[in-house]
């Protein structure tokens, strides 16, 4: 098997992974939830309503408090929805796994051991802040 055939097998495996199946499944949910969505179609308005405002040469302030209110109402709205909970804790869960397998493919081309290289703890997938692995 050479390295594109194993790459798809990874990629089948990691399509089968509990935490995937839970965020596909939990998008699902949160894009039939017609509540949820008229919610971010409201957010997405006033967000452009603020944009507008802040585009103007003669901006008014009271506008722009106005709508930056509404916007947090409406996001704040979205965040409670159970469906928006559920995703993001799925989402988290995904991206969790996607950092460290990232991290473990990025220390073995750098030359690590594939047996034992791993995320750490203090690891967050990001190597742009990264001092080093340890």
């Amino acid at each position: 098997m050479d390295i594109i055939e194993m790459t798809r097998e990874l990629g089948k495996l990691i399509q089968a992974d509990e935490n995937y199946v839970k965020l596909h499944a939990a998008e699902k949910k949160a894009d039939a939830d017609e509540t949820l969505q008229e919610l971010i179609k409201e957010f997405n308005l006033k967000r452009l309503s603020v944009n507008t405002e802040n585009a103007k040469v003669q901006k008014d302030p009271e506008k722009i408090k106005k709508y930056n209110s509404e916007m947090q109402s409406v996001y704040a709205q979205i965040m409670s929805n159970e469906n928006m909970i559920s995703y993001n804790e799925a989402k988290q869960g995904f991206d969790q796994l996607t950092a460290r397998v990232l991290t473990i493919l990025q220390n073995c081309i750098a030359g690590e051991d594939p047996e034992t290289t791993d995320m750490t703890e203090s690891c967050t997938g990001s190597c742009s802040t990264c001092g080093g692995c340890g």
